[in-house]
């Protein structure tokens, strides 16, 4: 996740219950595209919020399984892929905080964003 997403699962207790659970997030950046990320065991089950997958990309005769945002968390639940039902229910339920659930994308509403970013990225003073 970026740092911002990192600190918000962090405040909300959800970043350490991952790590407890075995997940690991790793950082955007171009690691993934280009192959450079630490592997997984052999023969794993992955799923990745990545967009690019080639064979033993990730590791050796691991089954990766690229997937958006919302179909990553539901796994991340569930333990495995949903079925389309599963999927579908969990989907209502984030379509009913999707105004909570997507915030983010509006990061610059945010108060805590708003404070770190007065400190870091010079603020046009209005006249």
């Amino acid at each position: 996740p970026t740092k911002m997403d990192q600190h918000q699962l962090t405040e909300e207790g959800y970043y350490g219950i991952y790590g407890r659970a075995g997940a690991r997030m790793e950082m955007p950046g171009c690691s993934l595209c280009m192959g450079n990320q630490a592997r997984v065991a052999a023969k794993s089950t992955v799923v990745s919020t990545s967009t690019r997958n080639f064979p033993n990309r990730l590791g050796d005769g691991a089954n990766v399984y690229l997937a958006s945002a919302e179909l990553a968390a539901v796994a991340a639940v569930e333990g495995r892929l949903p079925t389309v039902d599963e999927y579908q229910r969990y989907m209502g339920e984030f379509d009913a905080m999707a105004g909570e659930i997507y915030r983010y994308m509006n990061f610059h509403e945010i108060e805590e964003y708003q404070k770190i970013a007065s400190n870091v990225i010079p603020v046009a003073q209005e006249a």
